[in-house]
């Protein structure tokens, strides 16, 4: 065999050894699947399935209802004191597209009181309070009553485009509600202690701890997007959801521990790793038969698109080169989803995330992390588990701090043109 056949042979041999085993740790330099490229090949999803899993996220609050009326009595708290002007003021949102003509023209009048909870009761019985179901009745003198109220997943889950107004527009299902403050709503409960609203109403908008009400330790985190999740094997920040422990999917798994221990839906719930059992069940299951569904709707959901122009082209090529090379960004955001966690579910160490809370994945299954992913990411500031990236050029500036990388200004810029392109 000739001498140059043999260097080249060699030289795909040493290509191939270090291609392969560039996920020993977090250290690594060398990257696996190019970020953005790859295909999962991941079946079509059953469109019927899908259709009613998005009856179910928008309006199935499995019968938390005996919670968030009977225990909370959140129904009072709306009907004496919730004015649409104040549920648009903690980040609710309101469906346009569930407006009749009349009440439309009616607003842009300016005939509404959106200064009376009444109106709120009104569209509570108009199904156009977004992630709010309202059971409304009318007294003998002709007002509203608020009888029941519940909650679903696109509360937290979903958005409007404000093609109406502010807080008022067409539905974005799986965008993260970063408005909303969930936990001075829940703060106002007439039947919560003062130092536990004062809990809740320190967290402020776009932030829920998911976990506090289970091991009272204050920690909260960003309510994160529900798109671009089809194809992940691991579910959540820390990677806890796993066809091992749902085995209808990661997503589903998430999904059966909000509805049982969050929104206190009417199903059970367990994972022997956080030694968590909770059962909400009332001689009824009113969860596990819609997991297949509701997770088959996130999974069709994609990441959004960024608007036009709102990057620079020529500075994101750069930035693309950078996060591939000098940034070593796609030493883990690699892959058709910019993340490795495609790579047989790889999760990484506490130690890894450059987040300044770095405590939150000790309150999880796994005590690891999952490597976010990135398409997307342009629509939910603000970034790291605990939000403590206020833009992308925070994030930026942060990864270059922690891990030396001597980015010059101008390759801050252009990486982080690049992210918001994605």
């Amino acid at each position: 065999m000739k001498l140059n056949n043999i260097i080249k042979i060699i030289g795909v041999f040493i290509f191939l050894i270090t291609a392969v085993g560039c996920d020993r740790d977090d250290s690594g330099t060398i990257i696996t699947i190019p970020p953005g490229e790859g295909n999962l090949n991941l079946p079509p999803l059953d469109p019927q399935l899908v259709e009613q899993g998005k009856q179910v996220f928008r309006y199935d609050t499995f019968g938390d209802e005996t919670f968030w009326t009977d225990v909370l009595q959140m129904n009072q708290v709306i009907e004496s004191a919730v004015s649409p002007a104040t549920a648009l003021s903690v980040g609710l949102k309101v469906d346009a597209a569930a407006l009749p003509e009349a009440v439309v023209t009616a607003i842009q009048n300016g005939d509404v009181d959106l200064e009376d909870p009444q109106t709120t009761l009104t569209l509570l019985q108009l199904n156009a309070v977004v992630g709010v179901q309202g059971q409304v009745s009318e007294k003998e003198d002709g007002s509203l009553k608020l009888d029941r109220v519940g909650i679903t997943c696109a509360l937290c889950h979903s958005t409007v485009d404000d093609s109406f107004a502010p807080g008022i527009g067409n539905r974005l299902d799986g965008w993260a509600n970063r408005d909303l403050n969930p936990g001075l709503i829940i703060s106002l409960s007439p039947a919560l202690d003062q130092a536990t609203k004062d809990i809740y109403a320190s967290w402020g908008p776009g932030i829920y701890d998911p976990r506090f009400n289970n091991d009272g330790i204050n920690n909260p985190v960003v309510i994160p997007p529900a798109f671009g999740l089809y194809g992940l094997p691991k579910a959540i920040f820390t990677g806890d959801g796993d066809v091992e422990h749902e085995p209808v999917g990661p997503v589903a798994y998430w999904n059966r521990y909000v509805a049982v221990t969050q929104m206190r839906g009417h199903g059970y719930f367990e994972d022997p790793r956080l030694g968590l059992v909770v059962d909400n069940r009332e001689g009824d299951d009113l969860v596990t038969d819609k997991l297949p569904a509701l997770q088959a709707y996130q999974f069709s959901i994609s990441a959004p698109k960024p608007p036009t122009g709102s990057f620079d082209m020529a500075a994101a090529e750069r930035g693309k080169v950078l996060f591939s090379g000098k940034g070593q960004c796609a030493t883990c955001h690699s892959g058709p989803l910019f993340t490795d966690v495609i790579e047989g579910g790889k999760l990484h160490p506490q130690s890894a995330s450059v987040a300044i809370d770095k405590d939150y994945v000790k309150r999880s299954a796994t005590k690891l992390w999952r490597v976010t992913p990135l398409k997307g990411i342009w629509q939910h500031p603000p970034y790291f588990h605990d939000g403590s990236a206020a833009t992308l050029a925070d994030v930026v500036e942060r990864y270059n701090l922690e891990n030396n990388l001597n980015l010059s200004a101008s390759e801050k810029t252009d990486l982080t043109e690049y992210l918001k392109s994605i």
